[in-house]
């Protein structure tokens, strides 16, 4: 049973069947976030997703990167991502037309940053609406 559905900019409904949900910073001791830091948060979570569903295709959504007008440190400027890691086991109808409606369905599991809210509907990030499900997905025999 799906958590909630999304309506993708192609028009594609796809359906979000699991969903995780981590702190950005939860592991940031100390310091301060930039660049390097976030490039390695990123990198880390696009592996953790890929080692989380080895038998599907990943897609990470770009982040968006927040630069506060604050005096730079030892690192270089402040950057922030957006506060929450959600990684997303999302499926669909099949990718290829030909295929039996049936008896086949795509998949993908998606790593994007956001707000605590669960996407829903048309109401959903668009960055997160903009996945190239076509592209990404794989299809599947049930």
């Amino acid at each position: 049973m799906a958590l909630t559905h999304v309506t993708l900019t192609s028009g594609r409904t796809v359906e979000i069947s699991e969903l995780r949900l981590t702190s950005t910073y939860g592991g940031m001791l100390e310091g301060y976030p930039f660049k390097r830091w976030n490039d390695g948060i990123v990198d880390g979570l696009a592996r953790r997703t890929a080692a989380a569903f080895p038998n599907t295709p990943t897609h990470l959504v770009t982040p968006h990167r927040d630069h506060p007008d604050l005096p730079a440190r030892g690192f270089g400027p402040v950057e922030l991502l957006p506060a929450v890691t959600c990684v997303g086991f999302f499926r669909s109808s099949a990718v290829d037309p030909a295929l039996d409606p049936v008896l086949h369905r795509s998949a993908l599991a998606v790593a994007w940053f956001h707000t605590p809210d669960i996407p829903s509907g048309h109401t959903a990030d668009p960055a997160l609406r903009a996945i190239p499900w076509e592209e990404a997905a794989q299809d599947f025999e049930l």
